[in-house]
């Protein structure tokens, strides 16, 4: 894909990608008491990046990122999994919430925490996986 061109694009999307990162990670983190959590700030990452996509095209947005997203993916699967251990460890029934305080900065630490980064990791990156292949294949298209 090649760049848009366009001043409008290129500017907002550099002025909102911080902005939806962060809100994504405020929707994250609010999730377990309120409405949000791991999906819905991954599809709002998603669509940060997918806006970067547009503006500068797969080279930037694979630059900026630094990591593939199918690796995002398998980070994510992994992180649900592994969320789930620690209940076992206790001798509790699957999926039980197992929570640590930290106590040095007084953080609540959660396996349902755990759970919704790698759900957050898993939308993000499938998002993204599927978006520059078709990115990729328009390209292939135009060639």
């Amino acid at each position: 894909m090649v760049r848009s061109g366009t001043l409008i694009l290129s500017v907002a999307a550099r002025l909102l990608l911080p902005l939806q990162l962060l809100f994504s990670l405020f929707l994250l983190l609010r999730g377990h008491d309120e409405p949000g959590g791991g999906f819905i700030a991954g599809l709002v990452a998603a669509g940060a990046f997918a806006l970067y996509l547009f503006a500068y095209g797969g080279r930037a947005m694979h630059a900026m990122l630094k990591v593939s997203p199918r690796d995002l993916i398998g980070v994510g699967l992994t992180l649900g999994v592994i969320s789930t251990l620690p209940a076992w460890w206790q001798g509790e029934p699957f999926f039980t919430a197992q929570w640590w305080t930290i106590p040095v900065i007084g953080f609540k630490a959660s396996t349902p925490l755990l759970f919704d980064i790698g759900v957050y990791l898993v939308v993000l990156g499938s998002v993204l996986t599927a978006i520059t292949a078709l990115v990729d294949t328009d390209r292939e298209d135009d060639a």
